[in-house]
């Protein structure tokens, strides 16, 4: 395969039981729209017991049967936020913390007009702050992408893995992914490689895949290429890059 091919998500995925939880960012075909999309995929009855609930300013994690919740601290989280030209995408609450550090920019910046400051740089130092899960021996990376739409109907993005330096979680190497938009093609990163046990984290650069005009046909091309007996939930986003209108699905295997 060369190094600029781009693959359709589902034969991506073809064949690949668990690689987690994944982020796309892209732009559709026709270069019109800001395409986004985020699924979680389950091993454990605490990781399939769960769904996507939208929200103002994007989705929240919360439990499908609350009465069967073990532990809540790396499964319900907020994986999507929106800071006014900012949309966040993560794997966890880290979703929170770049979010914040996006807060008190603007407020602190909006005193001093004179201090010109990209934004899009409270992507990195928000994660700088935070690591791998704490869940050895997988030692689940956090995935993260942050869109910035500071351009006259175009955006660029960022996408992150913090992830273990070794098989112990001695300590964390942080990778940073800074790209252009360009018409048809996405940037897919997960968590892991394969299933296993140790589950594999995922490495190497985010993959390169093809992001489609139609946001139902993007859905069910996600959907329907995620192993049936582990995918739980999936989002997709599609912004109107000239108006700013956003059209959104989500699928809940509980529902």
């Amino acid at each position: 395969m060369g190094i600029y091919d781009i693959q359709k998500f589902d034969e991506l995925v073809k064949g690949n039981s668990y690689v987690g939880r994944g982020i796309i960012v892209g732009k559709s075909e026709d270069g019109k729209k800001a395409v986004t999309a985020y699924f979680i995929m389950g091993r454990s009855t605490n990781s399939r017991n769960r769904v996507f609930i939208e929200t103002p300013d994007g989705i929240i994690i919360k439990p499908f049967d609350p009465s069967k919740l073990e532990d809540p601290s790396l499964v319900i989280y907020s994986p999507v936020r929106e800071f006014k030209n900012y949309m966040i995408v993560t794997n966890g609450d880290q979703t929170d913390t770049v979010y914040k550090v996006l807060e008190k920019w603007e407020s602190t910046f909006a005193l001093n007009p004179i201090q010109v400051v990209d934004m899009s740089y409270a992507f990195e130092v928000g994660l700088s702050a935070r690591e791998f899960e704490p869940d050895g021996p997988n030692w689940t990376p956090r995935i993260s992408a942050m869109l910035s739409f500071t351009k006259a109907n175009d955006f660029t993005y960022k996408m992150s893995i913090l992830k273990s330096a070794d098989a112990k979680g001695s300590t964390c190497n942080r990778y940073t992914f800074n790209y252009n938009s360009v018409a048809g093609l996405g940037h897919f990163i997960h968590t892991y490689n394969h299933d296993g046990n140790p589950i594999p984290t995922f490495t190497g650069e985010p993959e390169r895949v093809f992001i489609p005009n139609d946001i139902d046909e993007y859905t069910n091309t996600i959907w329907n290429g995620l192993d049936e007996n582990n995918k739980v939930s999936l989002y997709v986003a599609y912004v109107d890059l000239a108006t700013g209108q956003k059209e959104t699905r989500i699928i809940n295997k509980n529902s």
